[in-house]
């Protein structure tokens, strides 16, 4: 199968082209590199692997791009974590927009007038930022509130463009909902502004990798964002790919939504202290309570049943593997002064 991904130097994209190629697919993989710059990955040299610079609003290229895919891949997005909700709350919507609405022009030509089978659209677990019973199950988000952050509301506008796109004209599609994505690859975007956590300046705006890079600088007592009783699912970059492959590949996710998740929670604090004693080992473990960001969802965490039963999908790494792979990372990053 030829796929367009488009977004393809992102950080869950990153792992999903790897998986992709794996798997015997083609991938093109189309970005602009604005957010870290350009990245260098080991599959640039692929045989199955085409990687084109430009821009995923340019509905004329995307056309070009898919002339021969079977599906196409909706990645790419400006995205980030909390920090971005307040940064740029005008632009996380209206970029976003602008780039989904030039993907679906795309995917619905190259539907109708070439032999396109599909779209799959990366949409997001804040989808239920305001969703108050846990674990979340697929169609909660149309029960719930509407998202009070622009992410989260643009995210669900994108589920919305794939029900649209379908009713009109037919498009088929899929909808893939990663939650709490960690692994190995992400930075500090280039246009994201500094901001004090303690003594330490916050590294990427996700906390996993920003309570491992504090630790690892010596911190002490560890800044954490509230009382650190929000409940997350963290899922490994590797097991997120591998659910959103079998998105892309098996029929009976057509015209479905997926939660892409681990199904075993934990609350920040528990999570610092995990992080903690794998770094500082023997060291007491200290902590004080920083102010929270509004849209600290206090607890997201996901049914994974339908996913289980329709696409035989099962996070299978846990978060003592995955921050075993994370952790050494990190701290090699700071040591490079890339962190």
């Amino acid at each position: 199968m030829k796929i367009l991904l488009t977004g393809s130097a992102g950080f869950i994209s990153g792992y999903l082209v790897e998986e992709l190629l794996n798997c015997g697919h083609n991938v093109v993989g189309l970005d602009n590199y604005s957010k870290y710059g350009y990245v260098e990955k080991s599959y640039d040299n692929h045989p199955n692997f085409t990687k084109i610079s430009g821009d995923a609003k340019n509905t004329t290229l995307l056309k070009e791009l898919s002339e021969d895919c079977d599906q196409i891949v909706a990645s790419a997005a400006m995205i980030g974590g909390i920090t971005y909700f307040h940064e740029f709350a005008y632009d996380l919507l209206a970029e976003n927009e602008r780039i989904l609405a030039a993907t679906f022009d795309a995917a619905i030509w190259a539907f109708r007038e070439r032999h396109l089978q599909k779209i799959t659209v990366l949409s997001s677990s804040m989808v239920y930022e305001c969703a108050s019973t846990f674990p979340t199950v697929e169609g909660d988000q149309y029960k719930c509130p509407p998202p009070g952050s622009t992410y989260g509301f643009q995210k669900l506008a994108c589920e919305y463009f794939a029900k649209g796109a379908y009713e009109q004209y037919g498009l088929p599609y899929t909808i893939a909902r990663p939650f709490n994505c960690i692994g190995i690859g992400e930075k500090k975007a280039r246009f994201e502004r500094d901001i004090l956590s303690g003594n330490i300046k916050l590294a990427m705006s996700h906390v996993v990798p920003d309570l491992i890079q504090k630790v690892a600088k010596g911190q002490d007592p560890l800044h954490i964002l509230g009382r650190g009783n929000q409940v997350r699912a963290y899922t490994y970059g590797g097991d997120i790919a591998e659910g959103i492959r079998l998105c892309i590949e098996k029929p009976q996710a057509l015209n479905e939504d997926f939660n892409i998740a681990s199904s075993s929670p934990i609350t920040v604090l528990e999570l610092a202290k995990v992080i903690w004693n794998k770094i500082n080992k023997d060291k007491e473990f200290n902590y004080i309570s920083d102010d929270p960001y509004p849209y600290d969802v206090q607890v997201r965490v996901a049914s994974t049943e339908k996913a289980k039963q329709l696409l035989g999908f099962e996070a299978k790494t846990s978060l003592n593997d995955a921050l075993d792979e994370v952790i050494p990372w990190i701290i090699e990053q700071i040591a490079q002064g890339k962190i």
